[in-house]
């Protein structure tokens, strides 16, 4: 592992920025609204989860007001509980499958969701694979928008996640926003780390919030313990983070 990764690693791991503080900031009082497109939308993720913890209130807004939304989901997250063998790893790829179509389900009428397979924690080196992949999702929607991780989110995944989507949004015309997963933990208020200045809010209704932790609590590989004393990839903390008033996107 490189020193830009470990140090990554060290700032994911690390305890963590709690909710309060970035309640007592006021975001959605400080940054511009943005309006959501009416168009049809694909959402990029990494992993199995990371399209419900980053967008998931507002694809349930946008599909309560009839815009398509189209999932493309780049690995299976299946190292997400670390070192295992083949198999191991092939049953957790399909349970955090599994997962996601349940938790699609909760945010209402979405078609099944495209899987690319690329392999977790590697996807920078695949990163023309899902280019591609997005590429066909974007030309098959007649996409008028792209939402994928940020390429600042400091977890490599996303941030090749991040990086293909935005090259596929340039190849066919695209806009790419894109929303932050572990930033809220690592960051903090007035972060120099973070473009605020290319930051919006968008409001979230009671309903879809609702939707939305609906579809968090169905991923219950990332919610519980992993075993060996080790705690959830998505402690309480990190999920206070996600089931706000409003989202964030970085443009």
């Amino acid at each position: 592992m490189n020193a830009a990764r470990q140090a990554a690693a060290a700032a994911i791991d690390a305890q963590g920025t709690d909710e309060a503080e970035w309640q007592q900031a006021r975001l959605p009082d400080h940054l511009p609204h943005l309006v959501l497109p009416k168009g049809p939308v694909v959402v990029v993720a990494a992993h199995p989860d990371d399209e419900v913890l980053g967008f998931g209130g507002t694809i349930a807004a946008l599909l309560h007001t009839g815009v398509e939304v189209h999932t493309v989901c780049l690995s299976d997250g299946e190292a997400s509980h670390g070192p295992a063998t083949p198999s191991v790893r092939a049953q957790l790829a399909a349970r955090r499958r599994g997962e996601l179509v349940a938790a699609l389900g909760e945010l209402g009428d979405l078609p099944a969701p495209v899987h690319a397979g690329l392999p977790d924690t590697a996807l920078n080196e695949h990163e023309n694979h899902a280019q591609a992949v997005i590429g066909k999702v974007l030309d098959a929607a007649g996409a008028a928008a792209c939402v994928a991780p940020w390429e600042g989110d400091l977890h490599s995944d996303h941030e090749a996640a991040g990086r293909a989507a935005q090259r596929a949004g340039r190849d066919h015309s695209t806009p790419v926003w894109s929303y932050p997963v572990w930033m809220w933990h690592w960051a903090c208020p007035h972060d120099p780390r973070v473009p605020w200045h290319r930051a919006f809010a968008l409001p979230l209704a009671e309903a879809a919030i609702d939707r939305k932790k609906a579809a968090l609590a169905r991923f219950t590989s990332q919610l519980e313990p992993r075993g060996f004393g080790i705690a959830p990839v998505l402690p309480a903390q990190e999920i206070s983070h996600h089931t706000r008033t409003f989202e964030t996107v970085i443009r």
